[in-house]
């Protein structure tokens, strides 16, 4: 509970800009690359956590460099993805261990959290909202109007390589718990549900993290009742909240319209 609650909290913060600067595409890219960062460090008896870290800050800081521009970005995200997968899957492939070591860091094993690496997921988390609330303002004005930004004399390339860098620990973090294939379920999913709802500096990154939380929280209580996998309900509770959302903004426009 406490190490989905840390993600939550995260996930929802960090996902605000993940939406806001069109990076939804670079999530799963570095998710990949996390994924074979960990595999390897499980293969060669090393700490999978320092692995997924290492593995997402190499990908984000290519992705932070190379990628200034939208297109460019996607185009370097759809190279790395399969090379990271592919690294991964070898890695893995090679491991003489237990095959749910290998199917965790697919798809999530928040059961095999124990206590070293909760202290991880927290010095990780503590580090991302540190950095998050230091950069809060000048990034949202970047992410606004990147010219008017720079105009008026703030650095949008290093605040943007800084921002891909706390994206890349954030993603380290979820595929501990949710798994590299589905780490979009909690770095993009609630914010975009947010941003459904309102346009409020305030209320998008509250909605998030609530959206967030109630996802992963829910799915951690639900997984227990079922005795199954917490991924499953986590994205499916996610997909509910993103589609009423939807809804929401539906009904409020027909509503507005016919007044």
């Amino acid at each position: 509970l406490l190490a989905g609650a840390l993600l939550a909290l995260i996930g929802g913060l960090v996902g605000v800009f993940v939406m806001t600067r069109e990076l939804s595409f670079a999530v799963h890219g570095i998710a990949e690359l996390s994924f074979a960062g960990a595999a390897i460090f499980l293969l060669i008896g090393l700490d999978v956590v320092f692995g997924s870290v290492f593995g997402s800050l190499i990908a984000a800081l290519i992705i932070a460099l190379m990628g200034d521009r939208a297109k460019d970005r996607n185009s370097i995200v759809a190279v790395l993805m399969p090379f990271g997968l592919g690294l991964g899957i070898l890695a893995l492939a090679l491991y003489p261990g237990r095959a749910a070591n290998k199917f965790g860091l697919l798809t999530g094993q928040i059961v095999a959290v124990d206590d070293p690496k909760l202290g991880a997921m927290a010095i990780i988390s503590l580090v991302v909202l540190v950095g998050m609330f230091a950069i809060w303002r000048p990034l949202n004005f970047a992410s606004l109007d990147v010219e008017v930004a720079r105009a008026r004399g703030v650095n949008v390339k290093a605040l943007g390589v800084f921002f891909v860098m706390l994206l890349g620990l954030a993603v380290a973090a979820a595929v501990q718990i949710v798994g590299a294939l589905l780490v979009l379920a909690l770095l993009v999913t609630p914010a975009a549900a947010a941003l459904r709802l309102s346009r409020s500096q305030l209320w998008v990154p509250v909605l998030s993290v609530a959206f967030a939380m109630v996802a992963m929280l829910g799915g951690i209580f639900l997984a227990l009742g079922a005795g199954l996998p917490i991924s499953p309900y986590v994205t499916t509770i996610a997909f509910l909240i993103y589609l009423a959302a939807r809804t929401i903004e539906f009904v409020r426009g027909r509503v507005e319209a016919t007044r």
